[in-house]
């Protein structure tokens, strides 16, 4: 789509409704329309960061959109609002594979490596996208300042603590909810940084590959790294 299609006034009022009530018609239409719109652009906004990468300007976004950057700047306000606005749709489908994966699972162990397994697939299925939702990329100027552009990744692991938190509840009952508060939101820590090294590094022999290291993260998170320093005597 280029630019000279016809773009809704994104700001302007709605007419008025008619005189029963009813909302007007073409009001609805043009609402209808705007969303729409958004959707496709950030369908667009990722496809252009996943084949450019995450260094993307909103130039770059708007040229492969085949469209005008200032398409973007009115329906995102800037380049933090559309990485907040594509986080909230690429996170919000991570979320339901982590939920979908963890219900199947049958004890809390099975449940915390189905999450993270489904969280590393699909930060490594884009790692560019990953990377362009979980951080402002250096010397844009924005209006809105890192948390704000982060407002979705918090909401994402807040809501992925929740998850943690549930099941632990359930097996480890009310005697320990000093680890049931604290654990999950340290967990959750451990998981995005191990995750975010290991998909920034370079594929060698050395790295290993997404089903060893989700098997890894678990057991640290389960059992710590008192294994690997167990000393013969």
């Amino acid at each position: 789509m280029n630019s000279s299609h016809e773009e809704p006034p994104v700001s302007a009022a709605p007419p008025r409704a008619g005189a029963a009530g009813a909302v007007d018609g073409r009001a609805a239409r043009w609402q209808s329309h705007r969303e729409e719109r958004r959707r496709e652009l950030i369908k667009e906004a990722r496809r252009a960061v996943h084949k450019l990468g995450s260094d993307s300007s909103m130039e770059d976004i708007a040229s492969a959109a085949g469209t005008s950057k200032s398409v973007f700047y009115r329906y995102f306000g800037d380049k933090a609002g559309l990485q907040q606005a594509m986080g909230e749709v690429v996170l919000g489908q991570m979320q339901r594979r982590m939920q979908e994966a963890a219900q199947q699972a049958q004890t809390p162990r099975e449940g915390l490596l189905a999450m993270v397994s489904a969280y590393l697939q699909m930060a490594e299925s884009s790692p560019n996208v990953y990377a362009f939702i979980t951080r402002l990329s250096p010397g844009e100027a924005s209006s809105q300042d890192a948390i704000a552009a982060s407002g979705a990744l918090g909401n994402f692991f807040e809501q992925i603590t929740g998850m943690i938190a549930t099941p632990m509840r359930e097996y480890l009952g009310d005697q320990h909810e000093s680890v049931i508060v604290y654990w999950p939101t340290a967990a959750i820590g451990l998981v995005r940084n191990a995750g975010e090294m290991w998909l920034g590094s370079p594929a060698d022999s050395a790295k290993p590959d997404q089903a060893t290291m989700a098997g890894q993260i678990t057991d640290w998170l389960c059992l710590g790294i008192a294994p690997a320093l167990k000393t013969t005597t």
